[in-house]
């Protein structure tokens, strides 16, 4: 399994990493006049990368009736906060209380235990120095394409979410907390992400995981199964992206 410089794991044979640079040269060599790129950026999508997406709508669709935040734990480059952030402005531009936190150290991995498996490492996953303040620029750019573009209903929080997030939660007693996606691939912080909003969660409150049931990342249904017991709520998967889960709080 391949990595690159950040500690990215790949499951992709050599085809497939090849023919993934074959799509990234034709990104960065494509031919179409800037204005209309963005229009346009189907183009490079993979089914693999669409699927994911359609799991992000599909996420958002379920409380839209239900009162309170977005929260991403594990946010890295971003991709998921710009979705929930055009997902807003699509089902509910005007629902002001419907925030978007965004958490993650934007280096790595602080630390790992024997408990996350062998494939992972201190400081994989991480971006580049600078990046949370240029997602937060992106960020507030895509806000301002929906209405309400006066008020900012995003926040990405930096430093380790096994301190961060018990913090952010004591600061802002009235979040009550709608749909929480975890992608911190690890025990730690996704044990102490779950304990920090348990008290938060409300009925038809949805909790997205990104590894959950993946040999690679063990971790993260280490600390599921303590903290919220695997018996006591259904671990569902959407079709069209298989590695994914979610459940519903019911």
């Amino acid at each position: 399994m391949p990595k690159n410089d950040l500690g990215f794991v790949s499951f992709g044979d050599d085809r497939e990493l090849t023919r993934r640079a074959a799509i990234v040269d034709l990104l960065k060599t494509c031919p179409l006049p800037e204005s209309e790129l963005l229009y346009n950026i189907g183009l490079f999508l993979t089914p693999q990368t669409l699927g994911r997406i359609l799991f992000m709508d599909f996420l958002y669709r379920q409380i839209l009736s239900v009162q309170g935040i977005v929260v991403e734990f594990g946010c890295r480059w971003g991709q998921n906060l710009a979705l929930f952030t055009s997902l807003r402005g699509i089902y509910e531009p005007f629902n002001r209380l419907r925030k978007l936190i965004a958490f993650d150290t934007f280096e790595g991995f602080p630390s790992v235990q024997t408990i996350d498996g062998s494939q992972m490492a201190s400081g994989a996953y991480g971006t580049v120095s600078g990046y949370d303040a240029y997602l937060a620029k992106l960020i507030s750019l895509q806000e301002a394409e929906s209405p309400l573009s006066h008020l900012v209903k995003h926040e990405i929080v930096k430093g380790d979410v096994s301190q961060t997030v018990p913090a952010w939660i004591e600061r802002n007693p009235h979040a009550i907390v709608a749909l929480a996606y975890f992608d911190l691939d690890i025990y730690q912080p996704t044990k102490d992400a779950l304990h920090a909003i348990r008290s938060r969660l409300t009925k038809g409150s949805i909790l997205g995981f990104d590894e959950a049931n993946d040999p690679a990342c063990p971790g993260e249904t280490a600390a599921l199964a303590e903290v919220l017991g695997l018996g006591n709520y259904s671990i569902r998967r959407f079709q069209a992206s298989a590695r994914t889960s979610y459940l519903v709080v019911e």
